[in-house]
């Protein structure tokens, strides 16, 4: 069974109700103030205790998707190189398909990718980095479809929070089927998602940064991903065909690769996103102790002490429930004003920082980005 699994959750209900039931029942015969009766309430105790943690954590592990296996939580998972088979032309050049999986979307009937678009999960490895990940890509129905033959399509990176899986876009947030709606309802241009964990180096967290004798993860994301995309699927290239959009760690990930690869990246949105890159045990030295290098991972800092990229971004929060967000989000949208760097906003009047939060946003801000990536046709 998996570690998302209904039936794992309601095992480890069950067994967190028996210890209580067993502790409540056993208690007055450990009662005795002999050692084997305080070794049994010790016992007791931390049975109860765990099988209650353990409920608890697959509740929220569930909800959050932090983990969506056994080997992503135990790190067992296959690490080594993988091919990438190009899909114009036959020839092995990137992304690998692992497998073709089910486009959820309103009104969705049947599985005709020229009608609902596919969805496959793929391998994406850094062909100048030499890093790899797994993740997906959806394609939008019009790529299928003979009107379209031989067309090259815009394309979005789609990042989600720290420690996510990429699987979180798919079964939390429902990207592709959040723009095969759009698309119906004519709000959207025809664009390929492609769905990513935000670090290549799990279990670091590497807050897209190319760290100084480590994961080099700012290149992968602007240089090795579109580059493996384009080798195999029909996913145009030049300025304004590429945005990117994240949630939480996702969400500055977004900004910072717009802010910093405007050549690259025409648009991002940030979906509770931060401005400053996060240092904790789980980045380690990110900077190796340069502080310009810190500062400049300091979005805000970029805004005021270097010349604004030339790129429109989309900032979408909440008022209240999100810790600091309004306010630092407030000091960077007016950093911006009367800049290059054009800032739009969505502003919730009360949420947290969850998928709820972002899954009310997110039709607006996929909206907005495929609006602002130039039509390769």
């Amino acid at each position: 069974m998996g570690l998302t699994s209904h039936k794992v959750l309601a095992l480890a209900a069950l067994f967190a109700v028996a210890t209580v039931a067993g502790t409540v029942w056993l208690w007055p015969r450990l009662s005795r103030p002999t050692w084997t009766a305080v070794l049994g309430r010790i016992g007791t105790i931390m049975a109860t205790q765990l099988a209650v943690m353990c409920t608890l954590g697959l509740l929220a592990n569930n909800y959050f998707a932090f983990y969506s296996s056994w080997d992503d939580l135990l790190g067992t998972g296959d690490q080594g190189p993988v091919t990438i088979q190009n899909r114009l032309d036959g020839r092995e050049h990137g992304v690998r398909q692992i497998s073709s999986e089910t486009v959820r979307g309103t009104n969705t009937v049947g599985r005709d990718p020229a009608q609902v678009g596919r969805l496959e999960r793929i391998r994406i490895p850094g062909a100048t980095t030499g890093l790899a990940t797994d993740g997906y890509v959806y394609l939008p129905p019009q790529y299928f479809q003979p009107a379209f033959q031989g067309r090259r399509f815009p394309a979005v990176i789609a990042i989600t929070g720290f420690p996510g899986d990429a699987r979180n876009l798919i079964t939390k947030l429902n990207y592709p089927g959040t723009e095969l709606q759009l698309l119906r309802d004519g709000r959207m241009r025809p664009t390929v998602l492609v769905m990513m964990r935000p670090s290549p180096a799990m279990p670091r967290d590497t807050e897209c940064e190319d760290v100084p004798g480590g994961p080099q993860a700012e290149t992968y994301f602007a240089t090795d991903v579109p580059a493996a995309l384009r080798a195999s699927y029909r996913v145009a290239d030049g300025p304004g065909s590429w945005g990117v959009i994240g949630n939480s760690t996702g969400g500055y990930c977004a900004l910072k690769l717009a802010m910093r690869h405007p050549d690259v990246f025409s648009s991002a949105a940030s979906l509770s996103g931060y401005y400053k890159a996060a240092e904790d045990a789980t980045t380690g030295d990110l900077f190796g102790g340069d502080a310009a290098r810190r500062d400049q991972a300091d979005l805000g800092w970029r805004l005021t002490h270097l010349k604004p990229p030339p790129v429109a971004l989309l900032v979408g929060g909440s008022r209240e429930g999100d810790g600091d967000y309004y306010r630092t989000t407030e000091e960077f949208v007016a950093a911006a004003k009367g800049g290059a760097t054009k800032v739009s906003s969505i502003t919730l009047a009360a949420g947290g920082h969850n998928f709820n939060t972002w899954s009310r946003m997110l039709p607006a801000s996929l909206g907005w980005l495929g609006d602002h990536l130039k039509d390769p046709s």
